[in-house]
C-alpha cells in the first residue's frame, strides 16, 4: 500500500497523509510523546519530583503545593494522558481495520491487471458483479425466437439493475467504461486507485484483467499450407473443393438444402464483404444497397496505430484476412463456379473481435452480445430477432495472454448456448502432444470444439489433442474433426488461396454444417443438445495410435479425433430418418431468481 515518502525531519504520520494517500482520511495529530508518572517522594509521602532540589522555587509557577492539591493535579494529568493514549490506540485500530479492508480489496483484484503498468497509469480491467442472471427457465421455452428474447431480457435486466451504482460512480469520476450483460460486468479503463475504489462495491465479485491475446496460427514448420497461393480468378480446375466433398456437402445441396433460413455469425478479424464469394451472402446486401446496421459490428474501439480499419469501423473491414477466409469456408460461393463454402444459402453477419489478430475478453464478449441481439451502427436498439443461429469462433484466448479469468468467457458461451445458439470453436493449433486443448473457449463443455484433418482423414500434426486438463475435468475434446489442411477459401480483397490451414479452417466447416442441418430439419433449430448429439453420432469414426489417457486412441471417441470426422450428409439423413429433437414442452419460466458468483479466492 502506497503511503507516501517521508522527507527529512518530517513527521512520519504526516508523510502518509499527503493527497492521494489512503491515510488522508484520518485526523491529523502528532505522534504521542512518551509520558511517565512522577515518582513518589520517598521521605514525605507527598507526590512530586524525585529530586526536589531541582524543582521550582516555592511560590513560583509550578511550585509544589499542598499534598491533596498535588494529588488531584496528578490524577487530572494522568486522566489526560490516558485519553491521549486511548485516542492514539483507537487511531491505530482504525488504521489496522483500514489495512484489513484494503487487503481484502487487493485480493479481489487480479494482480496481473497492473503488473506491467507504471504506477499511476491506467489499465483495462473487468469489474465482475456478484449477481449473475439465472437462465434456467430458457430451456422450457419451445419457440427459438421467444427463448432468445427471454435470455436477452433477463440478462439486460440484471445488468442494468446491479450495475447502476457503479455506473454512477464511474460517471462522477469521468472514467471510461463499457457495460456488458452476457456476463454481468463492466469494462473499465482506470488506475489502481480507481480499481481499489470499485473493488469496495457491495455487489462486486472481483476485478479481472482485460489483456490482449494474439491469434494463435499454425507454426510455419508444421503447416503444409503456409505456401500462400492467391489468385485473382476462380479455381476452375476444381469447382468444389475436396474438403467439401469429404464431408458430404454436395450431397446435401443436391437435396435442396443449402442453409437457407439460417444466419451464420463469424467472430474474427473482420470481413471483406464485397469479395465475390461473400457479397451475395452478406445479409447487409440486398442485391442493390448495402445496409450494415444489425449485420456488422466492430468491437475494436482502440485500434493500434496504422491499423487499416482503424477503430469502430462503420463498414465491414478485415485488418488481417483471417476473418474473410473463415467466412468464405462457412458460406462462400461466387455463383460462377468457385464454391468454397459449406452453406452457400445461409446469410452471413460478422463482428471484428481482434485488432490485427489481438483480441481481449471484452472484445470477444462484445461480439457474442452482438450475435445474440444485433444493434444498429451506433450500438443501440438491439434486436434479438435478428441474431445469429450459429457462431463460428476461429480464435483462442489463453490464460497466459488474455483470459486470466477463464470463467468469464465460460459464462458467455453458456449464456449464448442457453439462447439456442450453436457455438462452434476451433480446438487450437497446439498439437501434436496430448492435453494441448488448453485455451478458452475450446476447453468449455458448452463449446463444440473442432480439430483438424487433411483431405485423407489423417490428423493434422498441429491439431490440438485432448483431454482438457486445465480445469481438472479430463473432459474429452475435440468433439469432432473436419478438414483443415490446404483448403481453398477467400482472401481480401477479391482473391482466393488454396493453402489455408489450421483448426481455424476446420471450425467453419462445422458452422456451415449446422446451417445445412437446420435448413434440412427445421425442428432441430435452436436445440443445441440434440444437434450436437446428431453431429457426433453421424461422424465418420477415426482411430489413432496415439493414446491420451483416459482415452485410448483405438476407442471411439478418442482425444485425437473425438467422435470422428464431420459427415453432414449422414447427419441430415439421420435427422430425416427420425432422430427426434429434444424440445421441451414445459411452461415458460421467467427467470425470477439469480445465481451468485462468489468473491475471488485469496
Amino acid at each position: 500500500m502506497e503511503v507516501g515518502v517521508r522527507g527529512e525531519g518530517e513527521n512520519p504520520q504526516m508523510a502518509g497523509e499527503r493527497e492521494g494517500s489512503p491515510l488522508a482520511s484520518f485526523p491529523r495529530r502528532p505522534w504521542p510523546q512518551a509520558t511517565f508518572p512522577a515518582k513518589r517522594a520517598a521521605d514525605t509521602g507527598g507526590v512530586g519530583p524525585a529530586d526536589t532540589k531541582r524543582g521550582p522555587a516555592a511560590g513560583a509557577p509550578g511550585a509544589a503545593r499542598g499534598p491533596h492539591e498535588s494529588l488531584l493535579s496528578h490524577q487530572v494529568r494522568r486522566i489526560g494522558r490516558f485519553r491521549s493514549d486511548m485516542r492514539w490506540f483507537l487511531g491505530l485500530a482504525q488504521f489496522a481495520l483500514f489495512v484489513s479492508f484494503a487487503g481484502a480489496e487487493e485480493r479481489n483484484i487480479d494482480p496481473r491487471i497492473f503488473a506491467a503498468t507504471p504506477e499511476g497509469e491506467r489499465a483495462s480491467f473487468l469489474v465482475v458483479m456478484r449477481e449473475q442472471a439465472d437462465l434456467s427457465g430458457a430451456a422450457a421455452i419451445r419457440d427459438p425466437g421467444e427463448r432468445r428474447r427471454f435470455v436477452f431480457e433477463v440478462l439486460r435486466e440484471v445488468a442494468d439493475r446491479t450495475q447502476a451504482p457503479l455506473v454512477a460512480r464511474l460517471r462522477s469520476a469521468r472514467a471510461q467504461y463499457r457495460s456488458h450483460y452476457l456476463v454481468n460486468m463492466l469494462e473499465v479503463e482506470g488506475n489502481r486507485a480507481l480499481a481499489l475504489d470499485l473493488a469496495r462495491g457491495a455487489g462486486v465479485s472481483g476485478l479481472a484483467a482485460n489483456r490482449p491475446a494474439p491469434l494463435r496460427r499454425v507454426p510455419r514448420a508444421e503447416a503444409v499450407a503456409d505456401r500462400t497461393s492467391s489468385r485473382t480468378a476462380p479455381l476452375l480446375e476444381d469447382d468444389v473443393g475436396p474438403n467439401l466433398t469429404r464431408i458430404g456437402a454436395p450431397d446435401v445441396w443436391a437435396q435442396g438444402f443449402t442453409g437457407q433460413g439460417i444466419v451464420v455469425g463469424d467472430a474474427d478479424t473482420g470481413l471483406a464483404w464485397e469479395h465475390p464469394a461473400l457479397k451475395a451472402h452478406y445479409r447487409g446486401f440486398d442485391g442493390t444497397t448495402a445496409v450494415h446496421d444489425y449485420n456488422w459490428h466492430d468491437a475494436v474501439h482502440d485500434a493500434s496505430p496504422f491499423n487499416p480499419c482503424g477503430s469502430d469501423s462503420p463498414v465491414p473491414c478485415d485488418d488481417d484476412s483471417h476473418g474473410t477466409s473463415t467466412a468464405g469456408l462457412a458460406v462462400g460461393d461466387d455463383g460462377a463456379g468457385s464454391q468454397i463454402g459449406i452453406a452457400p444459402g445461409a446469410r452471413l453477419i460478422a463482428c471484428r473481435n481482434m485488432d490485427q489478430g489481438n483480441g481481449t475478453p471484452a472484445r470477444y464478449t462484445e461480439c457474442f452480445e452482438f450475435f445474440l441481439a444485433p444493434t444498429n451502427s451506433s450500438g443501440a436498439s438491439p434486436r434479438p430477432d435478428l441474431g445469429a443461429d450459429v457462431i463460428n469462433n476461429s480464435w483462442s484466448c489463453p490464460v497466459s495472454e488474455g483470459c486470466t479469468d477463464p470463467n468469464i468467457l465460460k459464462s458467455v458461451v453458456e449464456n449464448v448456448r442457453a439462447a439456442g445458439i450453436f457455438v462452434v470453436v476451433s480446438a487450437g493449433n497446439g498439437g501434436s502432444a496430448c492435453a494441448t486443448v488448453l485455451d478458452a473457449p475450446a476447453i468449455y463443455e458448452a463449446s463444440f470444439s473442432i480439430g483438424a484433418t487433411n483431405n485423407f482423414d489423417g490428423i493434422a500434426s498441429f491439431s490440438s489433442r485432448g483431454p482438457v486438463t486445465q480445469d481438472g475435468s479430463n473432459r474429452l475434446k475435440p468433439d469432432i474433426v473436419a478438414p483443415g489442411v490446404d483448403v481453398r477459401t477467400a482472401t481480401p480483397p477479391d482473391l482466393y488461396t488454396s493453402s489455408f490451414s489450421g483448426t481455424s479452417a476446420s471450425g467453419p466447416h462445422v458452422a456451415g454444417a449446422v446451417a445445412l442441418l437446420w435448413s434440412a430439419a427445421p425442428a432441430l433449430k435452436g436445440d443445441v443438445d440434440a444437434s450436437e448429439d446428431l453431429l457426433r453420432s453421424s461422424a465418420a469414426p477415426l482411430t489413432s495410435a496415439q493414446d491420451c489417457p483416459p482415452f485410448p486412441g483405438a476407442d471411439i471417441p478418442n482425444a485425437v479425433f473425438g467422435f470422428g470426422r464431420l459427415d453432414v450428409a449422414r447427419a441430415v439423413a439421420l435427422s430425416s430418418a427420425g432422430a427426434a429433437p429434444r424440445l421441451l414442452t414445459l411452461p415458460p419460466r421467467r427467470g425470477d431468481s439469480t445465481r451468485v458468483i462468489p468473491p475471488r479466492a485469496p
